[in-house]
């Protein structure tokens, strides 16, 4: 049966639209796309059996945060073998493994929400749905190369279009579907009225004769919940978050949209071109580094080439993600308390909306352009304009410190879309690269390979981001005590200025509470907490153009000869010579 989902069984006749395919790579890509949105998940994870509040026996944040992590990482380590397996078998088997996984991973993970096992859902959404996401995200690409070789960009933009847009249609999904799942817990009553012991740090009060926990919900609570609950006490593990059913109703709904969009999946045969296209002369390939040969898998790893666009794609990622991780934090930090009156947590909000969309949008965009100017000059656009983007925030940062005029703002919020673009565009415009690079034949194993720098990009780019901002903090904060007269901070903190690293690791001192008590007109250091991370983004940038200007034309050596067998490289030029 499964040899029926094999390429040799799905090659078109020449007389097959193939517009009917970027609609079943789309809507791969929407479904898998929803990682991004993963966040959404959070709240509800950390108070499973409290459900209002976090109660004693919920997950900590530290503790589903790395769930995301998980499954990128494993994107990337299961494209790097699934690309191979890819050419072997063709987009449709692959695409139909992938919603097994990413639907299936979504089930054992609403398993373990049920059953408060937090190890099934890291084998579940992290490391099976993982799996999913890589052998989903490289199946429609070299499709797509294959059946447009006339748009080679506008069609890995399609093809990588749909992940961006996952996240902007999967979150009011995900937002839905958990509060019609949302269960209210057992109300007690206000809080004055219930009669609270504390016992082993729990909150406890009598219920039925029986003490059992409780959780209080404050103003917070009430304003975060998906329904409309009321201040007070509410006993924990007698409400429902939503987060199991909603896991299960997505595994289900994903897999079934994966699995059609997988069978519309054909493949061109050997040597199709499209009607009135006729391949770029040899000398207008070569001027845009277009090769007409092919480079085996396995041959791609021994040449320069392939790392360096690793590098090219990892630092782009790499600056990217990191910022995508901490928009929101990073607005508010920056202009909420410069400009309270405009940035305020509706603002927020619709920051974090239109990233998805300047990401969805770059995707397409950039790598159609790239059928014009090249891929390599696209990525020097990347590359020069980014570390001009990064640098200017620093500065927008500083001028709205000591004049909060809403000018700085339009310009943060100009430069960081724009970043999001190209953040986007170089998803969408590696995959052209490395067909232009090293042929159609096999692009899809040469493209899972290198997703091993998204692996690596989505742990190093958060991680150097936050440990950055924090390093900024802890600086901040001791140049503020430095200015702060000690008499008024022991008045302030009930201790002396010796006691500084004690009460910035239990937060009772921080930047907003120093304020209170500095000198008139000390500058809030809050807007600047980001400067050094920009700097540092604009610093891999510069590493990454550099990476793209070493990438030249592959030597003949690493070529094989059309009639090869596909299984193996077949040598020419030097390296054919030298064998003979």
């Amino acid at each position: 049966m499964f040899d029926r989902l094999k390429k040799e069984h799905i090659v078109a006749g020449d007389d097959f639209n193939r517009w009917k395919v970027p609609p079943a790579s789309i809507a791969i890509h929407l479904c898998i796309g929803s990682v991004y949105a993963w966040s959404i998940f959070n709240p509800p994870l950390i108070k499973e059996f409290g459900v209002v509040a976090s109660s004693s026996g919920d997950w900590g944040l530290q503790s589903v945060v790395w769930i995301f992590s998980v499954a990128i990482v494993f994107l990337g380590l299961v494209a790097a073998f699934g690309g191979k397996w890819l050419e072997e078998v063709g987009p449709r088997m692959v695409g139909v493994v992938a919603a097994f996984c990413w639907g299936g991973g979504f089930i054992i993970g609403g398993m373990g929400i049920a059953t408060h096992q937090l190890w099934l859902v890291y084998l579940g959404y992290g490391a099976l749905g993982g799996c999913g996401l890589g052998l989903g995200y490289v199946s429609p690409v070299s499709t797509l190369i294959r059946w447009f070789p006339d748009r080679r960009g506008m069609a890995t933009g399609m093809a990588i279009m749909g992940f961006g847009g996952g996240a902007m249609i999967a979150t009011p999904i995900k937002e839905s579907l958990l509060s019609f799942f949302y269960k209210v817990p057992e109300y007690l009553g206000p809080e004055s009225a219930v009669n609270l012991v504390t016992e082993g740090g729990k909150r406890m009060a009598e219920v039925g004769g029986q003490m059992v926990e409780v959780v209080v919900a404050g103003a917070a609570q009430v304003a975060s919940a998906p329904v409309t609950i009321e201040q007070g006490v509410y006993v924990a593990g007698t409400g429902n978050t939503g987060a199991a059913a909603t896991f299960f109703t997505l595994g289900i709904a994903y897999f079934i949209v994966m699995v059609i969009a997988a069978f519309s999946y054909r493949v061109p045969r050997e040597g199709w071109l499209p009607a009135g296209w006729t391949p770029p002369t040899a000398d207008t390939a070569s001027k845009r580094m277009i090769t007409q040969n092919n480079v085996h898998i396995d041959q791609a790893l021994k040449t320069p080439q392939f790392y360096m666009l690793w590098i090219v794609l990892c630092f782009n990622v790499t600056a990217g993600i990191g910022v995508i991780g901490v928009a929101k934090t990073m607005m508010s930090e920056i202009f909420g308390s410069t400009l309270p009156l405009v940035v305020n947590s509706g603002f927020a909000a619709t920051y974090v909306f239109m990233i998805s969309v300047f990401n969805m949008c770059g995707r397409f965009f950039w790598a159609s352009i790239s059928d014009y100017i090249g891929r390599k000059n696209t990525y020097y656009c990347f590359f020069i304009l980014g570390i001009i983007l990064y640098l200017s925030i620093p500065y927008a940062a500083g001028q709205v410190s000591v004049n909060p005029v809403v000018t700085w703002l339009v310009m943060f919020y100009g430069a960081t879309m724009i970043i999001f673009t190209m953040y986007g565009g170089g998803f969408a415009t590696i995959p052209a690269y490395l067909a232009d690079v090293f042929g159609t034949k096999y692009v899809g194993g040469i493209h899972g390979r290198l997703l091993t720098a998204w692996s690596v990009a989505g742990v190093l780019g958060p991680l150097a981001i936050t440990q950055l901002r924090q390093t900024s903090v802890g600086n901040s904060i001791k140049e503020l005590a430095a200015k702060i007269d000690p008499a008024a901070f022991q008045a302030k903190f009930g201790a002396g200025m010796e006691q500084l690293d004690q009460l910035i690791a239990a937060k009772t001192v921080t930047i907003g509470r120093l304020m209170e008590i500095a000198p008139a007109g000390t500058v809030d250091p809050t807007p600047s907490l980001y400067n050094t991370t920009m700097y540092a983004m604009a610093a891999l940038l510069v590493i990454g153009l550099i990476a793209n200007a070493l990438v030249k034309p592959i030597h003949d050596k690493h070529y094989m000869e059309t009639a090869a067998d596909p299984a193996k490289p077949t040598p020419t030029g030097r390296e054919a010579t030298s064998e003979a």
